[in-house]
């Protein structure tokens, strides 16, 4: 997960001598347009208060860079350019708040549908000791989002929400970006693992959060430029979904994806050998040729598990070992069904599938141990400096 930063010099607002009080981190892509009334909003909802303000932008094509380097003339602003963006926002996110020097770490979006009025009530219950982590909510009383916000996406967020309620707790907002830590909590974070846009989440999860205070927040409409969510964002949202349950859940989150993937295959094998024992074929035949779209649907889980464990995989050929795995469990659920053919009399049309199927089952599972495929989420710990760079 490497990325070469670019620090611009637009900082001629902050003091190298005296830290400030809180970070504000602001990710952006393409959000020059804002900047200027976030800036503005930013610095009047703050007053007396030392802070400073870091936009993390990652390489956008607009004036970003331009409009930064005039704002730091009037605010103190910090522009860092990730040149080779990984990880999206969560990263976007992680690297700012690396370099950030307050005791408070404030996250918003550049779009302006965080209401930067909200940040002294975000910071308050920090200040008073009464949470580790303060979050803008939509959803408890007092919290609102614009009245044209479709209904599709507001059930795809109460849905979302659900998904994350293992480890988010009775958190109603967990996949808000508008949220602020302390610092001592953010330095606790155990294998930070970003994906996607839902670093909240992440941070809740791995800093071990215990006291979450919700602040009710109207979350806007954008006015300008464009929203960054998209189906792709939602699909990498349920790849950081199985990261966090590896991580909160490390026995029981891969037996229950193995059981997941193995019924899937079951039931598609299924079909297949009673239709090909409907068109008369032998028992053999028949789980010879059923079991191979059993191992088709088995690949596309793997697939999945590859994209959400490539970095963290201890041996480096997943596609090869799972070659070597899906043809000894072929082997030996077509042996099962040579010896259920000769050994039992008159098997019956499910009996022969259950005891071949389970066979080859088996031998997937023992070779996965051996080829270490059901362990998740692992990642080497490193110093947090190191691990800064690497973003």
């Amino acid at each position: 997960m490497e990325d070469n930063s670019n620090q611009n010099p637009a900082d001629a607002g902050t003091s190298a001598a005296r830290l400030p009080e809180v970070s504000v981190i602001v990710p952006t892509i393409n959000e020059s347009e804002n900047l200027p009334a976030l800036l503005r909003r930013i610095s009047a909802a703050l007053p007396g208060v030392d802070f400073e303000v870091l936009i993390v932008d990652d390489n956008s094509a607009d004036a970003t860079p331009a409009v930064c380097a005039e704002l730091a003339k009037q605010y103190p602003l910090k522009l860092l350019v990730r040149t080779q963006p990984a990880n999206g926002l969560s990263g976007a996110v992680l690297h700012g708040m690396a370099a950030a020097r307050g005791k408070y770490l404030c996250v918003m979006d550049a779009d302006l549908q965080h209401p930067p009025e909200k940040l002294p009530e975000l910071l308050a219950p920090l200040r008073g000791g009464e949470a580790d982590f303060a979050l803008g909510s939509r959803y408890v009383p007092g919290g609102s989002t614009e009245a044209d916000w479709g209904i599709f996406r507001k059930i795809n967020s109460q849905f979302a929400t659900l998904l994350a309620r293992p480890f988010a707790g009775k958190t109603t907002d967990p996949m808000s970006g508008f949220f602020a830590i302390q610092r001592q909590t953010y330095a606790a974070a155990q294998n930070l693992t970003p994906l996607g846009y839902k670093i909240a989440l992440e941070l809740i999860c791995k800093c071990r959060v215990k006291k979450v205070r919700e602040i009710p927040i109207h979350f806007g409409m954008r006015l300008k430029g464009q929203s960054k969510l998209s189906l792709k964002q939602q699909f990498r949202y349920l790849e950081h979904l199985s990261r966090l349950y590896d991580f909160t859940f490390p026995r029981a989150s891969p037996m229950v994806k193995f059981l997941i993937s193995t019924g899937a295959s079951w039931l598609v094998g299924l079909a297949a050998f009673l239709a090909l024992i409907s068109a008369r074929q032998g028992p053999v035949a028949s789980i010879a040729i059923a079991y191979l779209p059993a191992l088709i649907v088995t690949a596309v889980f793997h697939v999945r598990y590859v994209r959400t464990q490539r970095e963290f995989l201890p041996r480096q050929t997943p596609w090869l070992d799972f070659a070597v795995i899906s043809t000894a469990e072929w082997i030996v659920a077509v042996l099962s069904a040579w010896w259920v053919s000769r050994r039992l009399i008159a098997p019956g049309t499910h009996e022969t599938f259950i005891i071949c199927f389970a066979c080859g089952t088996l031998a997937r599972y023992v070779l996965r141990k051996e080829f270490l495929q059901d362990i998740r989420g692992l990642r080497r710990n490193l110093p947090r400096e190191e691990e800064a760079k690497s973003r």
